[in-house]
């Protein structure tokens, strides 16, 4: 058995809810490990009106104990700090009679590039508040939340993580290959669009600004490295064992994400296979290793060992406030798309997300593989399996 989580909550409820399962007892835990995550993906240049109005802050409300995990699931909840303006609108109890036309912002307008229709198609709605509710981006704050657990997992066995912007807008990143991880990492943390590019930030900025004023919006690609993963995690033996699929999964999984790659990735179809494959070389004192990271860190689907590599494609965000052309589902009319409070550019917040996804998929894929019910033992196993992977 591995980890799972499970999320609730619409953008504009009381709360987000996340239920995360299958945690080692014993591992510790604080809330501000959380918490701090949860800081880090409300920043970035673009972002709109609503991140100061949410200053999301997470309560664990079970799992844990003194800052230890219990073994049992652990449930954190996040709280809509503007719950109070949306209780009538998004209250859980029924209407009394002629009360309809009180409850105003009701949604008959689809917004291209947003789930609205498709989702009122499937579920019936006439009213696509709800489905925007809960198809909104606004969910992965929990998901956030979520993987800070995992990325505290992570790191607690050497295994550490960075996401940075490397292209906004088509400005394109360039960043010194020679950097050190850690470089890497704080220069990330301290740029307002998470580049490592000190050269193009402001250009990307720029970018935004200019989007912003001509009320459109601006996509981009962000990459999340994972250093430490011991070797032979994941499997060839089944497609669905593959773990370079699930990560690839998870990246899809996120609001407006659309293409994803390892590695080189695309660019592997236009090079030869002899500019494509890692060669393999060996040491007294590390073992096996790869003279390059072409593929990312990933053959057969398992890990070699090297760093994980993972760049993920955002679209622009489709609330546009010069908006594209829509229908009507009640009257059928043409109109220009309607406005909810919106972002011109969310790709620094997004790689924040992409981050804890992988993070998430990654301590999933160790907690599968390793003895995983008291955290020292889950600890001391991974340990043993690098150590046998350097003697091999």
């Amino acid at each position: 058995m591995g980890m799972r989580y499970l999320t609730a909550g619409e953008s504009h409820g009381p709360q987000l809810t996340t239920i995360v399962e299958g945690l080692p007892a014993g591992m510790p835990l604080l809330l501000e490990d959380i918490n701090k995550e949860l800081s880090r993906r409300q920043k970035g240049y673009g972002r709109g009106r609503r991140m100061q109005i949410e200053k999301d802050t997470a309560q664990i409300v079970s799992g844990v104990r003194h800052g230890y995990t219990l073994g049992s699931p652990i449930a954190l909840v996040v709280h809509n700090n503007d719950w109070k303006h949306w209780t009538n609108i998004m209250g859980a109890e029924p209407l009394e009679e002629g009360q309809e036309d009180e409850v105003k912002r009701k949604v008959t307008r689809a917004r291209p590039g947003h789930a609205d229709l498709n989702g009122a198609i499937k579920y019936g709605h006439r009213d696509m508040r709800n489905v925007l509710e809960r198809s909104s981006a606004r969910e992965t704050t929990v998901r956030v939340a979520a993987g800070a657990i995992a990325k505290q997992l992570l790191s607690l066995v050497g295994v550490e993580l960075v996401a940075h912007v490397v292209e906004i807008g088509g400005i394109k990143a360039n960043v010194d290959p020679s950097m050190s991880f850690e470089a890497l990492k704080d220069m990330t943390e301290n740029s307002p669009v998470r580049c490592a590019d000190p050269t193009v930030e402001e250009d990307m900025k720029a970018a935004i600004d200019e989007a912003k004023k001509n009320g459109d919006s601006i996509g981009g690609v962000v990459e999340v490295i994972a250093k430490g993963m011991p070797v032979g995690v994941g499997s060839y033996v089944h497609y669905d064992r593959k773990l370079d699929g699930k990560l690839a999964a998870a990246i899809m999984s996120i609001n407006a994400f659309k293409g994803v790659e390892i590695g080189i990735g695309f660019e592997a179809a236009r090079k030869p296979g002899s500019e494509v494959h890692d060669e393999i070389a060996w040491d007294q004192e590390k073992g096996y290793y790869r003279k390059s990271n072409r593929l990312g860190g990933f053959e057969g689907g398992m890990t070699t060992g090297m760093p994980i590599v993972i760049r993920g494609v955002m679209k622009p965000i489709p609330t546009l406030y010069k908006p594209l052309m829509s229908v009507d589902i009640e009257t059928k009319e043409p109109f220009a798309a309607s406005v909810e409070r919106s972002d011109s550019c969310a790709v620094p917040a997004a790689a924040v997300v992409a981050e804890h996804a992988v993070a998430w998929e990654l301590a999933n894929a160790l907690i599968e593989q390793f003895y995983s019910d008291r955290f020292e033992a889950f600890a001391d196993e991974i340990k043993r399996q690098r150590e046998y992977a350097r003697e091999f």
